[in-house]
């Protein structure tokens, strides 16, 4: 004689259970890249120059092998007429190559205006587009400044994402940036 199998009621009844606590998991374990808070502090010195400009500014990160993994900001001079601001975007030269150039500008989240000399303090925290989707691992934050009748600058800053306690990698301009700081919380 076959013996029949009863489901019980307790086993029924902890599938859903038993279901949502793996799909529980699964969403914590990925959410920690998520979750992490970063902030930008970018130092736009004050130059003593017969013709000053406001540079234009660009902040992404790359991945080890030189990707662009996001776009964190583009400052232009988004108020000339018939998009002319954007013509000199590509002085911008390693943001343009790495990936500037394939970007239909404005970029909502990503472009802004030019900005005054001092210290730019931006918000990158958790729920921000740019970093949500950032895998672990290495990474540099890439800053550049180029201005009319100036110069250019590129500073790089590595990091690891995400962060496993709070930290912050600086680095050191030394003409048309100062001071740049990331700020990394769990």
């Amino acid at each position: 004689m076959a013996h029949k199998h009863v489901p019980t009621r307790t086993t029924s009844a902890l599938q859903p259970t038993v279901l949502a606590l793996a799909a529980a998991a699964l969403f914590a374990a990925a959410a920690p890249a998520g979750a992490a808070d970063a902030s930008l502090k970018i130092e736009l010195p004050t130059l003593n120059v017969a013709e000053y400009h406001r540079p234009y500014v660009a902040a992404w990160i790359e991945r080890a092998d030189q990707s662009v993994a996001a776009n964190l900001l583009v400052w232009y001079d988004q108020k000339k007429r018939d998009k002319e601001g954007e013509k000199w975007l590509k002085d911008l030269r390693q943001w343009w190559r790495r990936g500037g150039r394939e970007l239909q500008m404005p970029v909502d989240g990503v472009s802004g205006a030019t900005r005054a000399a001092g210290e730019q303090k931006i918000n990158l925290g958790a729920g921000k587009s740019s970093l949500t989707g950032l895998a672990a691992g290495d990474y540099v934050l890439m800053v550049e400044a180029a201005r009319e009748s100036g110069g250019r600058e590129l500073v790089k800053v590595p990091f690891q994402w995400p962060p496993k306690s709070a930290q912050t990698a600086k680095a050191q301009g030394s003409n048309e940036l100062g001071a740049v700081a990331l700020e990394l919380k769990p």
